[in-house]
């Protein structure tokens, strides 16, 4: 299965894999957290929360991305 996996174009193969990305997303309800992620992203948050930094623009973000390649 895999061999013919790797006989697909590299075009097919990335949206199999998107393909499948997508449908993990779907369902992310099936897998549930651990006490341990739940217990940090509760403290992410509360830090989120209380630091009042809000972040940035996605295009901000990006901007500087690019600059740094």
């Amino acid at each position: 299965m895999i061999a013919d996996l790797r006989n697909l174009p590299i075009e097919k193969r990335i949206r199999l894999v998107e393909d499948i990305w997508d449908s993990i997303a779907t369902d992310q309800a099936a897998l549930p957290l651990t006490d341990e992620q739940r217990m940090e992203l509760d403290q992410r948050l509360d830090t989120y929360e209380s630091d009042g930094l809000k972040g940035r623009l996605a295009e901000e973000a990006i901007a500087d991305i690019r600059r740094r390649l």
